[in-house]
């Protein structure tokens, strides 16, 4: 977030953009799509009420939650690219009282921005199931998605150009699901990414990197500089 600004500032003067994200796969594929990411709070507000003494007073937060929760699994469209997990969830107040308020943050995943401006609409106008029950919608796209724009696929076709000369065999990684600063530079100029080292476990115990690769990475990188 903190360096969001200056990647805008720099990438609108930029004739193109080298990200040294990790390749994809032992192939080290290239990457030229991303995913736009999107984390939004819902909260959700009810009445408390004494659980025993004052039951039907209540308007229970969690219940209105759980509803909310269903039509939030409902908005995921694999085929199109679209995911919505709602990751964490969390409310109430005592076991003995009517829930006043809940909450769910969720992860959102788009393939293009027209895709990202219809799953936020969906989900701010999203209402709630029960009567008194009141939703508040806040947060947006950290990252917005990385479209293959032509002019990233001209990069990417020398990049492969220039790899053959390498003797490598690069390919194109299609749509990647996880972002990087490439979602930014891409909206301003010509982007490639996923030029640096191949490995495998990423974010995991055993995150790795092929050390024997990184010459011919580095020689990709300086021919196309």
């Amino acid at each position: 977030p903190d360096s969001g600004r200056l990647f805008r500032l720099l990438a609108t003067g930029a004739e193109r953009a080298f990200v040294l994200e990790c390749g994809e796969g032992p192939q080290g594929r290239l990457k030229i799509a991303r995913k736009g990411i999107g984390r939004f709070t819902i909260t959700v507000r009810g009445r408390p009420s004494h659980a025993g003494a004052d039951f039907e007073h209540g308007i229970s937060a969690i219940l209105e939650l759980s509803y909310l929760v269903q039509q939030l699994f409902a908005l995921n469209d694999p085929a199109r690219g679209i995911t919505v997990n709602v990751g964490t969830i969390d409310g109430g107040l005592r076991p003995n009282v009517v829930a006043p308020t809940a909450e769910a943050v969720v992860d959102v995943r788009v393939p293009t921005a027209a895709a990202a401006r219809a799953l936020e609409d969906a989900l701010r106008g999203i209402r709630p199931t029960l009567e008194g029950a009141m939703l508040e919608v806040s947060g947006g796209y950290g990252r917005p998605p990385m479209e293959a724009h032509p002019r990233n696929r001209s990069l990417l076709a020398a990049a492969i150009r220039l790899g053959r000369e390498l003797g490598l065999s690069i390919g194109d990684a299609g749509l990647v699901g996880g972002g990087s600063d490439a979602n930014t530079t891409s909206l301003f100029t010509a982007t490639l990414d996923g030029l640096g080292p191949v490995g495998a476990g990423s974010h995991a115990v055993d995150e790795r990197v092929d050390v024997d690769l990184m010459p011919e990475r580095s020689a990709l990188l300086a021919l196309l500089l």
